[in-house]
């Protein structure tokens, strides 16, 4: 039994022993002023000029799929004014999340769409992107 307690006494003087310098240390040190939390730096989007265009316009659509597409439209236009009315979230997450809506919105509707209706939407798109990229390539070859 005594060996016992001597061991236990003995590693208990080693943790004192080691653990006795760091709070004199921390005792004798003046506290350093706070520090001002790191801000990263806003990373500077460009602003869209303007609004991407109704890739659905032009396709007709069928009494049932009308029903649908309301019925998701009146679901995200609630998640957005809910999103608008938060005072906790910051312009920019406003922002953010008003677009995610709007992508998930789009999503929905799209799958509402007949294979038909889908391919012609997938073909305005690609002519979009094929008209911006040929615009941007324009851009970058005009001498400055």
């Amino acid at each position: 039994m005594n060996r016992f307690a001597r061991g236990v006494a003995v590693a208990a003087g080693l943790v004192f022993l080691s653990v006795e310098p760091a709070l004199n240390r921390a005792q004798s040190t003046p506290p350093s002023p706070p520090q001002a939390p790191h801000r990263a730096s806003r990373v500077v989007r460009p602003k869209k000029v303007t609004p991407p265009p109704d890739d659905f316009a032009g396709l007709k659509f069928t009494a049932e799929q009308k029903a649908k597409i309301d019925e998701i439209q009146k679901n995200m236009k609630t998640r957005m004014d809910i999103v608008a009315k938060d005072e906790k979230l910051s312009p920019e997450q406003k922002g953010a999340m008003l677009d995610g809506y709007r992508r998930m919105e789009r999503a929905q509707v799209y799958k509402v769409l007949t294979p038909e209706q889908q391919l012609e939407i997938r073909k305005k798109i690609l002519a979009e992107r094929a008209a911006q990229q040929k615009q941007q390539q324009q851009g970058q070859t005009l001498p400055k």
